[in-house]
């Protein structure tokens, strides 16, 4: 049997682990993993969505580069060996860089955002949320390129997450638990402008 068979065998079964995800061959597709389940993400972001990530991961590398590692998406997030995603962008405290390792980030960021798409809206919205929620991930932002606004959650004392703002036009983005960041939001959106 060959390996691309044997893969696809796997990935047939439940749930889906780490361990059958790192093995599928490269078809040209990203997956994720949520509970388990593989899930196909939608096909390459737009230059909109695209616009809007660069200038969220310049913010912040100009304010919190010193503080925290910022990537973006592609990467794997390993939050468990059935949860596997691909935030569209993290930050991770210099002093937690162990979770950095040459398989991805295992382990919850200090921060996970998610650009929404109209393919990935309800996932990321439902699905991702509820994974970030129980790996505890302390803050999430869902950047809303239609409503040109920033959504900021925490998790709560009981560890659900409590919408905290909802950033809108020429507002400031702060955040109590990451104190570097500080930027306009409308600064996200203004290559859409032109």
């Amino acid at each position: 049997m060959d390996k691309n068979k044997k893969a696809a065998d796997k990935v047939k079964e439940q749930p889906v682990t780490y361990e059958i995800y790192a093995e599928m061959p490269d078809d040209g597709s990203r997956y994720e993993v949520i509970d388990g389940v593989l899930e196909l993400m939608s096909s390459s972001p737009t230059a909109s969505h695209q616009s809007i990530l660069l200038e969220l991961v310049d913010a912040l590398r100009q304010s919190c580069k010193s503080d925290y590692l910022i990537y973006f998406a592609p990467l794997d997030v390993i939050l468990s060996d059935t949860n596997i995603v691909q935030p569209d962008a993290i930050i991770i405290h210099r002093s937690r860089k162990h979770i950095v390792t040459s398989r991805g980030i295992e382990g919850p960021p200090d921060l996970a955002v998610e650009v929404l798409s109209s393919s990935s809206r309800k996932r990321d919205r439902m699905k991702k949320r509820a994974v970030y929620e129980k790996h505890g991930v302390p803050e999430y932002w869902i950047v809303d390129p239609e409503a040109w606004t920033l959504e900021q959650l925490h998790l709560d004392e009981r560890g659900k997450y409590e919408l905290t703002q909802l950033y809108e036009n020429d507002e400031q983005v702060v955040s109590s638990k990451l104190p570097c960041v500080s930027f306009a939001v409308s600064r996200l959106f203004e290559d859409l402008l032109q």
